[in-house]
């Protein structure tokens, strides 16, 4: 295939699903934001066995067990990458593998939404498929090597959200469990449960909205459910938003927030703002000048 530039008007006529990550503790209600999604455009990939909360949703479910189900999923609804050779997984063969053994029982034309459930659990069974491969164990002695297996499964979670995040037509949503810890300094830490560091460490590069369902607390005591979907927070969630549509906090509706995020853009000037408040400003040190006299 020849390189072709991709003209503005093709580019916005093109079908793009969202890409988002959703954390929250456990118990905050991850799983039942299926019902803000259509039932019958949403297929809930469940890798937890967690569906209790949800088991009056009327949608389809796609339960995978093993990593290698993971991948041959994720190839599955993605198609093949390019760029891979026909030995590894993504490639050209492999999508023709997966193809010929699911496709004909395995129908996903009418979804539109892919709802993973959860990216906490993909980690732990990538990780238990990585401590059994060759780069685990040390080459002279055959002893296990525990470097060897992260290092592996930091590759492997990645080159998977990254195939999904190639599924431009769907939207895919990978929920999580945020841990909540205190460093050195008695602050409050909040980070995604995911096995490995590497993983929670650039998916905020690889998805396009990180999204924290969290417990707010409004004026007068009361809490209430909400999104947190901007980086800058006074709570230290993780979050971000690349649509550039979205405010600090949303409602806890996956459906409304997707019209949001498909809706009109704001202003350039507005997205790209980075004046600083008139407090902060106020407070800024001033320029340091360099004394060049000896």
């Amino acid at each position: 295939m020849s390189l072709r530039i991709v003209s503005a008007d093709e580019r916005l006529a093109e079908a793009r699903g969202v890409k988002a990550a959703v954390f929250g503790k456990s118990g905050s209600g991850k799983t039942s934001l299926l019902f803000t999604l259509p039932e019958k455009k949403t297929l809930f990939a469940d890798l937890e066995a967690g569906d209790l909360a949800v088991q009056d949703w009327s949608g389809a479910t796609l339960r995978l067990r093993t990593w290698q189900e993971c991948r041959d999923f994720a190839v599955f609804i993605g198609g093949p990458n390019p760029a891979l050779r026909d030995d590894q997984p993504y490639s050209a063969a492999h999508h023709a593998a997966v193809v010929a053994e699911y496709g004909p029982s395995l129908s996903l034309d009418a979804f539109e939404t892919i709802f993973i459930d959860s990216i906490t659990v993909a980690g732990r069974l990538c990780f238990q498929w990585c401590r059994g491969q060759p780069e685990a164990f040390a080459d002279r002695t055959g002893k296990a090597d525990i470097r060897g297996a992260y290092g592996l499964h930091g590759r492997e979670m990645i080159a998977w959200l990254t195939h999904l995040q190639h599924t431009r037509a769907r939207n895919v949503i990978f929920v999580g469990i945020l841990d909540e810890k205190l460093d050195d300094f008695n602050r409050r830490v909040f980070s995604p449960q995911i096995e490995g560091s590497k993983t929670g460490l650039e998916l905020p590069g690889i998805v396009d909205q990180v999204i924290t369902l969290a417990e707010i607390k409004g004026q007068d005591g009361s809490l209430s459910r909400g999104f947190v979907c901007q980086t800058l927070n006074p709570w230290g969630f993780p979050a971000k938003d690349r649509s550039g549509r979205l405010d600090m906090l949303e409602e806890p509706h996956l459906g409304r927030l997707f019209e949001k995020i498909r809706g009109p853009l704001r202003p350039p000037s507005e997205r790209l703002s980075y004046a600083l408040p008139a407090a902060t400003a106020a407070e800024a040190p001033p320029s340091t000048t360099v004394n060049t006299r000896s």
